[in-house]
């Protein structure tokens, strides 16, 4: 019997919450979306959304070569994603912190990255088995091992975040005075991708290599519309992601259509709400 969505929310939760894949989905769902959407903030703020792309681009293929090296997809992605940061560090440029400035040079790697990607599927035998799942996510496949997994991961990434927080945003807002003030940008920068690199990873196993964005980037962008404040916009942003990821899966759990298409829809429909409202202030303001 398929499930029903009703008027009596107590009801519905608990229908949701009957099978531990539900359960564990759910946790998962929590545990990146609250890692994504912090770092997520500070890498809409440095300007770094191509590097992040490229970053999430770059686990396909890393995934693709574990499957077909018969070892554990999330060595692929955290392996590709470690070494795609630090070639992204070396193409990066000086200002911002780091911020990457040859965009040719990481168009061209994102491409290799790509069609590496389709070489491994092809040499697995033209039929690699999820590769659905890489490119676009099994939020409903999540084991508990792979919590626990995610879990760790979002608690060394966010910890290093409230280390490195103050002058990370000192760097991303204004590189020049913080690099005269002795604040070593160059080193911030590497971290900073590194960082951003575990959390593409982890977040991959979950929407797949091309559906980061709807919990890595979207939600960061709608608070930083909404609101300028650091301290503000990064709960928002966090706050944010975390409910797209839970309605995501609420609905998705009483409707026929994919746990991806509702996620991504619905950071979409947030942004659109926030840039229409922020656009109609602003042509308020002016008129006024």
């Amino acid at each position: 019997m398929s499930p029903r969505l009703s008027w009596d929310l107590v009801a519905d939760w608990e229908q949701l919450t009957t099978y531990p894949f539900m359960v564990q989905a759910l946790e998962a769902g929590a545990i990146v979306a609250v890692m994504a959407g912090a770092i997520g903030w500070f890498m809409v703020l440095r300007r770094q959304t191509f590097a992040g792309h490229t970053l999430a681009v770059i686990s396909f293929p890393g995934a693709a070569a574990a499957t077909l090296a018969a070892i554990p997809v999330a060595f692929g992605y955290f392996g590709a994603c470690g070494l795609g940061a630090l070639a992204l560090a070396a193409f990066g440029g000086e200002e911002r912190g780091g911020r990457s400035g040859e965009s040719a040079a990481i168009g061209t790697l994102q491409a290799f990255a790509l069609g590496l990607g389709f070489l491994f599927v092809g040499l697995y035998g033209g039929q690699l088995a999820g590769l659905e799942a890489l490119l676009f996510g099994t939020f409903l496949g999540i084991t508990e091992s792979q919590v626990v997994t995610l879990l760790c991961i979002a608690v060394a990434v966010l910890t290093a975040l409230a280390v490195l927080g103050r002058p990370l945003l000192f760097a991303s807002i204004d590189g020049s005075v913080a690099r005269a003030g002795g604040v070593p940008i160059r080193l911030l920068g590497v971290v900073f991708l590194l960082l951003l690199g575990l959390a593409v990873a982890a977040t991959a196993q979950i929407t797949g290599a091309l559906l980061v964005f709807a919990l890595l980037v979207t939600p960061a962008a709608t608070a930083q519309l909404i609101t300028a404040r650091p301290g503000r916009g990064l709960v928002l942003s966090v706050a944010l992601a975390f409910a797209v990821s839970w309605l995501g899966l609420g609905i998705a759990y009483f409707s026929p259509y994919p746990v991806g298409f509702w996620v991504t829809s619905l950071s979409f429909g947030l942004y659109v709400l926030a840039r229409l409202a922020t656009s109609g202030a602003g042509w308020g303001a002016r008129t006024a």
